[in-house]
């Protein structure tokens, strides 16, 4: 998430020249899949298992801790440890492994050295990594534009989701009642920035298959969302209020909506969305995105992915 850029602004020039790149990089995809290029000379790529797990930082009495900057700079190990949206917030990528036999727990081992060494190093800021999928001590104050992490691209990602959407983001999220109660608590906000968004925090397993059962994993994923949703819901709480038992989901898509009103009335897909339909091959997944979202950050590389594709 914390990848820097060399632009903060955009011309429709830059847009139509990364519109072209990505249709070349579909090509390059597509005959990389059906030469089966992911393939060496004796099978395809073996599983593999890596994740992302996405922490809030708190002072001693659990309340947001602004300091993921200082924070890093103490864990001193930038290759695991990262920036993320908000500045309570830091990212941790455990690198890809085998998903076979004892290398599971080698994963584990090593996720845990790294958290050990930079529980060790992160005290004199006052701060600790929490692992929750919504922090219940946020409030709203800690989510203006004053609470970015000092990093471009994150600047920059505010900037062009407010100037697609032309306004202020409504926050608008009803409850459900606690348990032994009827009443029904509500939050209801604008917000200046894509902050809230960095409230929504989560563990993502990274698996990685070989192409030709790609489809039937994510098919299959997308199958257990649900129930996976409803048995670990762990995000009720937020600026004092008690709303979805999961509110990431409401939270995460309506932050980062780059629509007004009228393109909602309209039909326009939202940014955040589940899907359509069932997918037959990996390709499907980019036609998807491409047709239907503009590029937020649409920066491109000098690289030519057809010419890439023929090497491998």
């Amino acid at each position: 998430m914390g990848t820097e850029i060399s632009a903060r602004s955009f011309t429709g020039a830059d847009r139509r020249q990364f519109r072209h790149k990505v249709r070349e990089c579909m090509g390059a995809l597509e005959r990389m899949l059906r030469d089966g290029t992911f393939a060496d000379a004796h099978s395809s790529p073996q599983p593999q298992l890596g994740m992302e797990i996405e922490f809030n930082l708190v002072q001693d009495d659990m309340a947001p801790a602004m300091s993921n900057l200082e924070v890093l700079q103490a864990i001193d190990d930038h290759a695991v440890f990262q920036t993320e949206l908000g500045q309570f917030n830091v990212e941790m990528n455990v690198e890809p492994g085998p998903l076979s036999g004892d290398a599971t727990i080698e994963i584990e081992d090593s996720l845990r050295q790294s958290l050990r060494r930079a529980d060790e190093r992160m005290h004199l800021f006052d701060a600790q990594l929490v692992m929750i999928g919504m922090l219940p001590t946020l409030e709203l104050d800690h989510l203006g534009r004053d609470r970015i992490t000092a990093n471009p691209r994150y600047e920059a990602l505010n900037e062009q989701i407010f100037a697609a959407r032309g306004e202020d983001i409504e926050l608008d999220l009803d409850g459900v009642p606690l348990p032994g109660t009827v009443a029904i608590e509500r939050l209801r906000a604008d917000t200046n920035s894509v902050v809230p968004e960095a409230a929504c925090t989560s563990l993502q397993l990274h698996l990685r298959v070989a192409p030709e059962d790609f489809a039937p994993h994510w098919n299959a994923a997308q199958c257990l969302a649900g129930v996976q949703v409803a048995l670990a819901a762990n995000s009720p709480f937020l600026a004092g209020k008690a709303l979805w038992h999961e509110s990431r989901i409401p939270l995460f898509a309506q932050a980062t909506d780059t629509r007004p009103l009228e393109l909602k009335n309209q039909g326009v897909r939202p940014r955040v969305w589940f899907g359509e339909r069932w997918i037959e091959s990996p390709i499907d997944l980019f036609e998807e995105n491409s047709r239907y979202f503009t590029a937020l950050l649409p920066e491109i590389t000098d690289a030519t992915p057809l010419r890439n594709s023929m090497r491998a």
